[in-house]
């Protein structure tokens, strides 16, 4: 009452009104108090009183609110309808989120205890993986301490022999007589003898190879794939082998190859690369021819090495691992001529493929009667199957082995060719 705006307006307590409708009561204009509000202007979409039909409403269409509340209600009530479904499924779509966020905090529960539980299992199973790790590696130590303990003792043993025997020698030489020079002689040079044939290592019988791969697969624990293996496979030079259809054979200008096999002390192979191979392919009667040959590494404790000799003849193959010949290196190889094509035919007989022609000849050295100077079925010299016209060799994919021909036979040969 004390603003300016609102002194007016009649103003009643809230209780007083709590129960009291507004519905029937009529609605005045707020531009015209003194007006009731009975029509709806339909430009402006409100209800007016007869001074804003008349004034600021001017030529507007309108209606009274009665002909009209049936048409704008119906456009509420199908709105209204269509609101009430959002509605719907806005609370439906509520209750899901609701009830998938109890679902999501009741799955993430049992995932976490899933990971729980397989985390300590995994730990336990790296702890098992570790302790055996440990044992196999002190395993490892105990069995090289005790290889070279064994090598230390023989090696100790033959040095105190031979000490013995070469002072006893070298007393018997400075402070004995030449009759008992003469008459042990023969035992102590047995005996020097035979401490000199004794075989001995001259490296250590193991070495410190032994090493950790965290990256290896270590197979699986308890349902667990674990990694982390100690490697203590060690090749052995002398252990390693050569394989191939090749090896000591090989022809002029063509690829040819062979397989290194690489095993450790105990003959088992290698199962990864990484080793110092060299070879080296030498002539024996030609100074300065060599051959370079290619080793690839297979990456699983075997080597392709591949070369192509220019030169034929006979040539020095070693075959070094760290250094070391392998078993069966060095060897000969035996590189042939080039290989020779036929230059010939691959004829039942000369005198089927010349046409019957009597001066064709064959190096089979068949002869048939009535003049004729190549073979012919089942007659003289006849190998009795289909040969080659210019070496005789009874195999269509084989090498020529026929030397030059001379003048005579070799027309004879071209001109058997051209038929």
């Amino acid at each position: 009452r004390r603003q300016k705006k609102t002194a007016s307006h009649a103003v009643t307590e809230l209780e007083k009104t709590k129960h009291c409708s507004q519905a029937g009561k009529p609605l005045f204009c707020p531009s015209h108090p003194t007006e009731e509000l009975r029509l709806f202007c339909e430009q402006c979409d409100q209800p007016v009183c007869r001074d804003c039909v008349v004034d600021s409403h001017r030529q507007h269409p309108y209606d009274f609110t009665g002909n009209v509340i049936h048409r704008h209600g119906d456009a509420l009530r199908e709105l209204l309808k269509s609101t009430q479904q959002h509605v719907g499924t806005l609370e439906d779509v509520l209750s899901q989120i609701d009830d998938m966020g109890s679902a999501v905090r009741s799955r993430a529960e049992a995932v976490a205890t899933e990971i729980s539980l397989f985390a300590s299992g995994y730990v336990k199973v790296i702890e098992e993986h570790r302790d055996r790790l440990l044992k196999q590696l002190e395993d490892l130590k105990v069995q090289k301490e005790n290889l070279l303990h064994l090598q230390k003792a023989q090696l100790q043993q033959l040095l105190q022999d031979m000490r013995t025997g070469v002072e006893f020698t070298e007393h018997l030489l400075t402070s004995g007589s030449d009759l008992e020079i003469l008459i042990t002689k023969g035992v102590v040079a047995s005996q020097l003898a035979k401490l000199n044939s004794i075989a001995y290592n001259t490296h250590p019988s193991v070495d410190d190879g032994i090493q950790f791969s965290p990256q290896e697969r270590a197979g699986q624990c308890c349902g667990y794939e674990v990694f982390g293996a100690i490697l203590n496979k060690v090749v052995d030079p002398a252990r390693c082998t050569l394989h191939g259809e090749d090896v000591h054979s090989a022809r002029q200008n063509q690829l040819t190859s062979f397989t290194l096999l690489c095993n450790d002390t105990m003959g088992e192979q290698m199962r990864r690369g990484g080793e110092a191979v060299w070879v080296t392919i030498t002539h024996k009667d030609k100074r300065n021819c060599a051959v370079k040959p290619t080793v690839c590494d297979n990456s699983d404790g075997t080597y392709h090495i591949s070369y192509s000799p220019e030169e034929p003849g006979l040539y020095a193959v070693c075959v070094y691992v760290k250094g070391q010949h392998v078993q069966g290196s060095p060897f000969t190889l035996m590189v042939k001529n080039k290989f020779r094509e036929h230059q010939g035919v691959f004829h039942c007989c000369t005198f089927c493929s010349s046409g019957g022609q009597k001066a064709a000849r064959c190096a089979c050295g068949g002869t048939m009667p009535g003049g004729y100077q190549g073979c012919g079925h089942g007659h003289k010299g006849h190998p009795g199957c289909p040969h080659w016209s210019c070496c005789g060799q009874v195999k269509e994919s084989s090498e020529c082995l026929g030397g030059p021909p001379n003048d005579t036979l070799q027309r004879s040969l071209l001109r058997t060719v051209v038929l």
